[in-house]
């Protein structure tokens, strides 16, 4: 991977990060003017205006992209790569759902499997209301099938789905009931994480792997976001980065959970936004500062790993 450092500035929430900046030579792009109507979800003008102004350095780069309310972009950023590639996910959050009729925070890994040259990708962390019972009934189960996605929860109940087939997949297990089947996830939080990482890791079909990190997969005390968090220790993720470093063949990075106040242009974004987001969040009741200081650290701490 280059030693690139870019920020797609939609929010303010990086380029507040002094530090950062006055120890890495970031490219900054401004997005602002166009950060409210990315914000959440993306219509197809919207991500067609975006995609002109991403600059082609964003491809190998570690590309920051503020709150995890544009994680999306991340498919903006995989659709530059022809080659085929595997794509590391860590992330508090499945964003699998199939219903949603538009680019969403919540559905970019659906869309962004629909690409030939995307040939795997593995989920790890995502251990939210999204992985409990019957609330993966809208996530893209077809794309279990044969391995294509795989799923680590660092710690979540099981699931049960009405109606659906779940493929066999060696990530979970099921049990077929009457009306439903009940999926049993394969949590990470208790087993050895260098022993458990390595497994997957050593399985992917290709070399080559974009790494994508939100940092709601991590506690309060390691990030502040927009959203529920998880409890994934920072050193076990930056323990799995130092593995994929060593093992593999890092093409891109993308970073995402910084914290910005939610602001959307329209009226129906707002009620949705408003619906979907936490109704209150750790960052919202801290003073600015805090809040950037405790995520930069975090920053700096991925950075200086995968860029040393």
């Amino acid at each position: 991977m280059d030693k690139k450092i870019l920020i797609l500035n939609f929010d303010d929430s990086v380029t507040r990060q002094k530090g950062l900046l006055s120890r890495y030579a970031a490219a900054i792009v401004d997005l602002k003017d166009i950060g409210p109507r990315a914000r959440f979800w993306m219509n197809r003008n919207d991500r067609h205006a975006l995609e002109g102004r991403i600059p082609n350095q964003a491809k190998g780069a570690v590309t920051f992209l503020g709150s995890g309310d544009f994680h999306h972009v991340t498919d903006l950023l995989l659709s530059r790569y022809d080659e085929p590639i595997c794509v590391i996910d860590f992330d508090f959050h499945p964003d699998w759902d199939i219903l949603l009729p538009v680019l969403h925070c919540g559905s970019w890994v659906t869309r962004a499997m629909k690409r030939a040259k995307l040939i795997k990708l593995v989920m790890i962390g995502p251990s939210s209301k999204d992985m409990a019972p019957f609330f993966v009934q809208t996530g893209d189960l077809g794309s279990l099938k044969d391995d294509r996605i795989e799923i680590y929860p660092y710690s979540s109940r099981p699931a049960a789905v009405l109606f659906r087939r779940v493929p066999e997949n060696i990530s979970l297990e099921t049990k077929r009931r009457a009306l439903f089947t009940k999926i049993y996830w394969n949590e990470l939080k208790t087993k050895n994480i260098t022993e458990a990482f390595l497994h997957i890791i050593r399985r992917l079909p290709a070399k080559k792997v974009y790494v994508t990190i939100d940092k709601d997969c991590l506690g309060t005390a390691d990030a502040l976001t927009n959203w529920d968090q998880g409890r994934l220790p920072l050193e076990e993720l930056l323990t799995m980065l130092k593995l994929i470093k060593e093992n593999l063949d890092i093409v891109g990075m993308d970073i995402t959970g910084d914290y910005s106040p939610i602001r959307v242009d329209g009226v129906f974004k707002n009620i949705a936004s408003w619906l979907d987001h936490p109704k209150r969040v750790s960052a919202a009741e801290l003073p600015e500062r805090a809040v950037t200081e405790l995520n930069e650290r975090t920053n700096l701490k991925i950075l200086e790993l995968v860029t040393s």
